[in-house]
């Protein structure tokens, strides 16, 4: 009867251990879902960016949507600093991430005053920089396999 219980209490720890495994490697795939999409909006804007800058010089309309993407970019980015239950798998990368990406909030602060761009400091700034360098830190969640 002891080797029953015994045997019992040693397939459950295992089962459990097994969840915790499993739950680990989901929470690590969430994680590198939610990485893969921030890297992409970024991408997207340092894209579209330079050919909105050309124009806002010129045009209103475009001066607005490149201060409404700013303004998009950087609650992007303050979401993306304000994750938690990191994977412990992942967490020196996201580290990197997040002083990568308090760098990038720094310089949209940089350029947006009361909510507006200030094209002369954005065509000075470091935030194409700084948005290649976080971009570039996709290879690091590429090379953990998830």
């Amino acid at each position: 009867m002891k080797r029953i219980i015994l045997i019992g209490l040693i397939i459950s720890s295992v089962l459990l251990s097994a969840c915790s495994f499993i739950g680990e490697v989901n929470n690590s795939l969430d994680y590198v879902t939610t990485a893969t999409e921030h890297i992409e909006n970024l991408n997207a804007f340092a894209e579209e960016a330079p050919q909105l800058i050309s124009d806002a010089a010129t045009n209103q309309e475009v001066r607005a949507e490149l201060e409404t993407e700013l303004i998009r970019l950087k609650a992007d980015v303050e979401e993306f600093i304000q994750l938690s239950d990191i994977p412990t798998v992942v967490e020196d990368v996201h580290q990197d991430f997040v002083a990568k990406n308090e760098l990038l909030l720094a310089e949209i602060d940089k350029v947006l005053e009361n909510g507006h761009v200030a094209l002369d400091k954005l065509e000075n700034s470091q935030l194409f920089n700084t948005l290649t360098e976080v971009t570039n830190l996709i290879n690091r969640i590429e090379s953990l396999g998830l």
